[in-house]
This record gives C-alpha cells, sequence and structure tokens, in this order.
C-alpha cells in the first residue's frame, strides 16, 4: 500500500524537490503546495534519501474546511482525536506539534500546536511538550507538524529523529554557510554527473560540493577554495570518508588558481556582506570573482550562483529561481558564457 508523504522545502524550489522525486522514482508527486510537495510513495521506498527536501513528513490526516476563524481549531482537535496514532508512534520523550499557515488568521501557530497536540498525546499517554511561552521539547520527542492553505490542512509525522536539512556529515560550520537542501538544488541545477572538475570559489564549510558529489557520484573531481582557513578546515572536516574525492585549498576567489577552461561545472555561494564580508581580492566588489569564473569555465560549463543582488554581466542566462532564504530572497542563477 502506497504511503501519502508530504515533503517540505525552501520555498521556491518546491518544482525541483518534485523534480527529485519523480526522477529517483522514490514516488508519484500528487500536488505542489507552498513550501510542500505532495506525493505517494511505494512500499519500501527511501523517503530519508531526498536531498533537496528539508523535512519528509507521513501525512495523517488531510482536513478540509479550515476556515480563517477560530472554529478551525475545534476542527483540527477533532481530527487529531479520530487519528489511530499507534501504527505512527515511536519510542521518544513525548510529542511535540509544528505549526505553519499561509495567509492571516484569527487563531495563532501555537493554538493550534497546543489543539492538535493535546489530542494527540492522550490516546498514546504521553507527555505533549507546548512551544507556547517559550517552551523547548526535548530532542527526542516525536515530531508533528500542521500545515494550513487555503481550507485545507495536513497533519503530519516525522518519520527520522531529525529533520532532512540537519546533514550528518556537517560536524564543522562556518558564518554564512549555505543551507544543505538549496546547495543540493544548485548540484541538480548543475547537473555535474559525467564533469571532470566540478569547482566552488568561495567554498565555506564544503556544503555546494559536498552535495554535488552525492548527485554526481565518485569520479568527479571536486575542487575546493575559501579564502578564510577556518572554512576550509571546516570543509576537510566535513568531507569525511570522501576526503579523497575533493580538493580543498586558501585561495582568493579574485584569483582561482585553476587554468582557464579548467572546470566543467562551477557552484558559488558568493560573500555578500551580511553574514561573510568580501575579503581579498573581493572586498571592492565581486566583479573580480565573476571574471574568474568566466576565465576558468570550460567550453560548454555551467556556472549555478546564488545571487543576492543583480545578475553578473557577461553570462547567458539559462535559467533562474528566486528563494527565500534567512529572511532575504536570492535568486539562484544557471550561467554559461555568452
Amino acid at each position: 500500500m502506497a504511503t501519502f508523504a508530504v515533503a517540505r522545502a525552501v520555498r521556491g524550489i518546491e518544482p525541483l524537490v518534485a523534480m527529485e522525486i519523480r526522477r529517483s522514482r522514490i514516488g508519484v508527486v500528487r500536488g505542489v503546495r507552498h513550501r510542500e510537495v505532495w506525493f505517494e510513495a511505494p512500499p519500501g521506498a527511501d523517503l530519508l534519501s531526498l536531498r533537496t527536501a528539508d523535512d519528509v513528513l507521513l501525512a495523517a490526516a488531510v482536513v478540509d474546511g479550515i476556515g480563517h476563524d477560530r472554529s478551525a481549531l475545534g476542527r483540527l482537535a477533532r481530527a487529531a482525536r479520530e487519528l489511530d496514532t499507534g501504527p505512527l508512534a515511536r519510542a521518544g520523550n513525548g510529542l511535540e506539534v509544528s505549526a505553519s499557515f499561509v495567509g492571516r488568521r484569527n487563531y495563532t501557530r501555537f493554538e493550534i500546536e497546543d489543539a492538535v497536540g493535546t489530542e494527540l498525546a492522550r490516546p498514546l499517554r504521553v507527555p505533549y511538550h507546548s512551544r507556547r511561552d517559550g517552551g523547548r521539547p526535548p530532542l527526542d520527542a516525536m515530531s508533528w507538524r500542521v500545515t494550513i492553505e487555503g481550507d485545507q490542512a495536513v497533519i503530519a509525522v516525522r518519520p527520522g529523529r531529525r529533520p532532512l536539512h540537519r546533514r550528518t556529515y556537517k560536524t564543522a560550520s562556518v558564518r554564512g554557510t549555505l543551507h544543505p537542501p538549496v546547495a543540493a538544488a544548485m548540484a541538480q541545477l548543475a547537473r555535474p554527473a559525467g564533469a571532470g572538475t566540478v569547482l566552488d570559489p568561495c567554498c565555506g564549510a564544503g556544503t555546494t560540493l559536498i552535495e554535488a558529489r552525492a548527485v554526481a557520484g565518485p569520479g568527479v573531481r571536486m575542487l575546493g577554495f575559501d579564502h578564510d582557513p577556518a572554512a576550509v578546515a571546516a570543509a576537510t572536516a566535513n568531507s569525511g570518508e570522501h576526503r579523497a574525492s575533493f580538493a580543498w585549498a586558501v585561495a582568493d576567489g579574485g584569483r582561482i588558481p585553476v587554468a582557464s577552461g579548467g572546470a566543467d561545472r562551477v557552484l558559488v555561494n558568493p560573500p555578500w556582506g551580511r553574514q561573510v564580508p568580501p575579503a581579498g581580492r573581493l572586498a571592492g566588489g565581486l566583479a573580480p570573482l565573476w571574471r574568474e569564473v568566466r576565465r576558468v569555465l570550460a567550453p560548454g560549463g555551467l556556472a549555478v550562483a546564488l545571487v543576492h543582488d543583480e545578475i553578473p554581466r557577461g553570462f547567458a542566462v539559462e535559467e533562474t529561481i528566486r528563494v527565500s532564504l534567512s529572511g532575504q530572497h536570492p535568486v539562484i542563477a544557471v550561467l554559461s558564457v555568452s
């Protein structure tokens, strides 16, 4: 019997999550909503293998008729009360609920969470850990989620113990490190399989290249440079057992130590001055970086960049995707040399 699942996503990359689900044959996509992809997965599907998704959840109920007034709280509570939670339960320290909705409502997320969480916990005879008043649920609590868009809500539970975006490989970090599902989306757009060399001239903690290797597989040369030695050390640590696939080094993004035409793919999240100030040759602006990216990109190659200002000149724009990230709205741009 197929499982009804919900993949949560960064706003803007929902179509890429849907594409990954189709390409990997994890399931059949049934709908795309705000930050969600609904799909049916066959028995035995590895739901936790999704890389572009922030999280994956098992849908326990879809509830219609959820309006903007407070009667919606009672409807959600009844739906939770009628659920057979036994098959979905797992060992842990009680349960917690996280809620979100699109648009204005006459109730808060905390009221949704408490209405649903209280009813879910009762038949399981476990404590419900509320986030109201700043409460922090235990890390091992069973995680439920309620999302509302339009007049339809879904009540779902996380099958794993941690969200998918919390990668196990990421044991070291630096300021401005890229959100792994966004890095995975950039890697998917770059189509690195079969490339000889994939380059990141501003590699940070190595997230983008590590995600690219997961798409490309072994045999592709991964080169990562950063002006900050601490970032290079973090990238080296995060590459772990696959360290032999990567070459990490300290270098200035305005003078990339790669021969002209030496990179088939370039993935880059440039320093943009809010979390990580540009340094070295980039301190006066990113023009030297884009000049170097054009120089090192091989004929027929692609550059995929997370652009916070205007798309750099001198490239042909293949595709752009605007995303919502940390309160900002950068663009993932797929570029080739014009």
